[in-house]
């Protein structure tokens, strides 16, 4: 029997996940038909407006993972470790958009689909770190070892995301550097408002994931929980 509060929480879940679609097509507008080409790039620079968004929701996604992993191994909360788990699949998957994407506007702009630079090279690596992770979860089946240990790779794997920031700063890259920066904007105030824009639609579209995601962990933990006490009982 469907209480209350859960058919409210599904009401606010399909509402978020309307609010997102409805964002990402807005932005999508934005992104092709009221930013202007760029000067030097073209109509090839709008994928910036799906690239940078989606690179931001990745780490965005892994710092989740990083502070639900710390409170996890401060407080043994399960739900922390749930939390967790539903962030790094999100962020895997937008690790990987972000590597398509960004080898999109690679091929015009640099005439290759993939080169070692930096920022390439350290964001191989974060998918590497996260897809690890989430393969550590589904080999080690005891509940209370398996968080412990996912918890430990989610905050060292969380290293590489400042890595990764830095990179363009730190090393010899391909890559431009930060267009928003301390000194100011680099861009157009519409390719600003495009960007920005993104921003919050795909993070709408992240916390939309990360709701339905938690939830589907929560039930399989009950599902578990009835499973191991029908086993108890036998």
């Amino acid at each position: 029997m469907k209480t209350a509060g859960t058919m409210i929480g599904r009401t606010l879940a399909n509402g978020l996940g309307i609010l997102a679609l409805l964002s990402v097509l807005i932005g999508l507008y934005l992104a092709f038909c009221y930013a202007p080409p760029d000067a030097l790039q073209g109509d090839v620079q709008r994928i910036m407006y799906i690239h940078v968004p989606t690179a931001w929701v990745a780490f965005l996604a892994f710092f989740v993972v990083f502070v639900a992993s710390i409170v996890y191994l401060w407080t043994r909360a399960p739900e922390s470790d749930r939390l967790a788990a539903a962030s790094a699949e999100i962020g895997v998957l937008f690790t990987a958009l972000t590597l398509i994407d960004g080898s999109i506007w690679g091929k015009p702009t640099w005439g290759t689909w993939w080169t070692w630079d930096a920022r390439l090279t350290t964001t191989a690596i974060l998918l590497v770190i996260y897809v690890g992770y989430l393969m550590l979860r589904s080999f080690v089946e005891e509940p209370e070892q398996r968080a412990r240990l996912a918890a430990l790779v989610g905050i060292v794997g969380f290293i590489d995301v400042p890595i990764i920031y830095m990179s363009v700063l730190w090393f010899r890259t391909l890559h431009q550097p930060p267009s928003i920066q301390r000194g100011g904007v680099a861009m157009p105030d519409e390719m600003l408002l495009t960007l920005l824009f993104n921003f919050g639609a795909y993070t709408l579209v992240y916390f939309f994931f990360l709701v339905k995601r938690v939830r589907i962990e929560s039930l399989r933990a009950i599902g578990d929980a009835l499973m191991a006490a029908k086993v108890r009982h036998e």
